[in-house]
């Protein structure tokens, strides 16, 4: 009887860990699973690509894991972050052109220059600033969204419910203070290849 009790305690303790409980979902593509318009098969296709294109990205250089980062929705790759070299750039495009299954590669990589402490304070500043905005807006489902900020410049991707809720993530994204351009990689649900009922 004891025995039982334990195994029950331990497989339950074990079991809960395989939840996904944070904004990343289960499969960690970046909206909640519950939230998600796209269907389970689509995520976790999208979820696939993502895991490997990251290997092959490690692979290539493992430096590109603070680096790089990407994303996948649909089918379609999205690349920032910031590389020392063009060349870099370059390859890191082509990799992404490589993964099975891609539709399209949108890649807003930049090339490094020196550390400028004030402007990463600035740039993480107006991420939160945007984050916060799109929580507060009812309008919103702010977890279908990841944002980017580099040189005042905001990369928003995501997937909107409407064309309504489009327009209003660009539209508080554009109203934050010194934020020199939005640039959007925003699907629509009706775009995407299949979705939810």
């Amino acid at each position: 009887m004891k025995n039982k009790i334990l195994l029950i305690f331990f497989l339950s303790f074990i079991l809960t860990g395989c939840v996904g409980v944070s904004s990343k979902g289960i499969f960690g593509t970046g909206v909640s699973v519950a939230f998600d318009p796209r269907t389970v098969g689509t995520q976790v296709d999208d979820s696939i690509m993502q895991k490997s294109l990251s290997a092959k990205i490690l692979i290539l250089d493992k430096s590109y894991f603070l680096k790089v980062k990407s994303k996948v929705l649909d089918g379609r790759i999205f690349l920032t972050g910031k590389v020392d070299e063009p060349e870099e750039k370059l390859k890191l495009t082509k990799l992404a052109w490589e993964t099975k299954g891609v539709r399209s590669v949108r890649n807003d990589i930049k090339i490094k220059e020196k550390f400028n402490f004030k402007q990463s304070a600035k740039d993480i500043l107006i991420t939160s600033q945007l984050r916060t905005a799109l929580i507060l807006n009812k309008d919103i489902k702010a977890t279908n969204y990841q944002i980017d900020t580099f040189k005042k410049k905001i990369y928003l991707y995501g997937i909107a419910m409407t064309l309504k809720e489009r327009d209003l993530v660009i539209k508080e994204a554009e109203e934050i203070l010194d934020v020199k351009a939005v640039v959007t990689s925003i699907l629509l649900v009706e775009n995407l290849r299949i979705q939810k009922n």
